[in-house]
């Protein structure tokens, strides 16, 4: 029997789609949807961990939600980084599924394993490295001791975090989505209720405060990779391509491949989220109300971010299938039906932005200046919702193809060599400027450069997209 034949993963339709016909669109767009909204919910409930170690170090104290504000924004930098660098494995185990090849399934997934405990050990290391900031920063001592402290605490779950994020990514390329989701969702009651133990010092634990978040992530984080090799192991959907059936010693070769896609993802992440967090420093010159602005748009339109986010991880493991399986018009279709359908998601969550930016910014705060700030900044957050997703939806898709240097460089040209410079510009109006604003626009001018640095990130994308794949039909097309 050939490989296909063999194959017992519950694959879902890879027709060698010609036509942008209307049954055509709707079933690929209810296939995409079949495999994003588990993601959606195991995203969203992620980030539920983040809000819920916020909140409840506010209400521990002042000291204590300052401590760990400062700690999470190390943390979630390099957590993001290193979710692109493990992505590698998302491509690869989407081709081999779509082609059948199975048997090399847990060859790559035991690799990706080893990279994941090598880059999730570097990671402890730069993690308490880049924590030695907070010693140089002007605020009380007790905070920064707190934040330092929350950062080492928290760095130990990075190995675990490393190993969780490939059997993610592999869990998710043979089709495997609601595992993700229901993980997601117990470990974010589990850190809540270790939260309200740790933080607070309730049923006789110790009351430790900030660092109580810490620890409560640690926990959840590793149950999330004990709960994830649990599933695998027990699941007979897995079977097929089960990764722990032997031991095997790391492969400098497949390591080297692993890392020659996923290093480049983990930079494109880098710079995104790095210049995100940068605004913030840069805008803090002009007082508490712009930083505290900035914070409540940017937390609403990450939230607002996840849809499109997941979407993208649903068509990487599309279009990769379909590649593997050789249908390479069939990738294309996928590719443009996802932009397509990320960008019509974004149309609605943008609309509702726009129309109800004051009443969000008033559920964040009381103070009518930050809800006022804020409110405006929701509305570029809207407008920029548009070529945000279409670039994460074309820059998936462009992965799928294991194509990662050209998206990182179209990011970074993006974001760091136009959208903070413009910022700084607009926002800052800096005196020796030949050509600056009459009166420097503050957060309001690094959101109008975001705005423009996205849509080139979109523009180039989409660009690279359609080269990318009209290259790969004209190669496979017969003579």
């Amino acid at each position: 029997m050939g490989a296909h034949a063999q194959c017992r993963l519950p694959l879902l339709p890879i027709g060698p789609l010609r036509h942008f016909t209307s049954p055509a669109v709707r079933l690929e767009a209810s296939a995409l949807w079949k495999l994003a909204w588990p993601i959606l919910i195991g995203q969203l409930a992620t980030v539920g961990m983040s809000v819920a170690d916020v909140a409840m170090a506010g209400h521990a104290s002042a000291q204590d939600l300052a401590g760990v504000s400062l700690g999470v924004s190390i943390w979630h930098i390099v957590m993001i980084t290193l979710m692109g660098v493990l992505m590698a494995v998302n491509p690869i185990v989407s081709q081999y599924v779509g082609a059948g090849e199975l048997a090399q399934v847990p060859r790559i997934v035991r690799q990706a394993l080893w990279n994941a405990i090598g880059v999730g050990l570097l990671a402890m290391l730069a993690a308490n490295g880049a924590a030695q900031v907070f010693a140089h920063l002007n605020i009380e001592a007790s905070v920064r001791v707190l934040a330092r402290d929350f950062v080492f605490v928290i760095s130990f779950a990075l190995p675990a975090f490393c190993c969780y994020r490939v059997l993610y990514g592999y869990s998710a390329s043979v089709n495997q989505t609601k595992p993700l989701m229901a993980i997601a969702l117990v470990a974010l009651l589990l850190n809540i209720f270790v939260n309200w133990l740790l933080v607070f010092g309730n049923l006789g634990f110790p009351r430790l405060g900030g660092v109580g978040c810490a620890w409560a992530t640690l926990m959840c984080i590793w149950f999330d990779l004990i709960a994830m090799v649990w599933w695998i192991r027990r699941s007979p959907v897995y079977r097929s391509t089960h990764p722990f059936g032997r031991f095997e010693s790391p492969h400098w070769p497949d390591i080297r491949n692993l890392l020659r896609i996923g290093l480049p993802i983990g930079v494109t992440y880098f710079a995104e989220t790095s210049a995100f967090s940068l605004i913030a420093l840069l805008v803090a010159g002009f007082g508490t109300v712009q930083v505290a602005a900035h914070h409540i748009a940017l937390n609403f339109a990450s939230l607002v971010f996840m849809a499109p986010m997941s979407l993208g991880v649903a068509l990487l493991t599309r279009v990769g299938q379909a590649l593997g399986a050789g249908d390479t018009r069939g990738a294309r279709f996928r590719a443009w039906v996802g932009v397509a359908m990320a960008l019509a998601v974004a149309t609605v969550s943008a609309s509702l932005m726009a129309l109800f930016n004051t009443q969000i910014a008033g559920a964040y705060t009381t103070d009518a200046a930050v809800a006022g700030v804020a409110a405006q900044l929701l509305v570029f957050g809207a407008i920029f919702q548009l070529s945000d997703a279409t670039q994460v939806s074309a820059a998936s898709a462009i992965r799928a193809y294991k194509v990662t240097r050209t998206p990182m460089l179209i990011h970074l040209g993006a974001f760091w060599g136009l959208s903070l410079p413009l910022g700084c510009v607009l926002g800052l109006a800096p005196a020796w400027l030949p050509w600056r604003p009459v009166e420097a626009m503050a957060a309001r001018g690094f959101w109008i450069a975001l705005v423009v640095g996205l849509s080139v990130a979109a523009l180039g994308l989409m660009w690279l997209l359609n080269r990318l794949s009209l290259r790969w039909i004209r190669a496979t097309a017969l003579p």
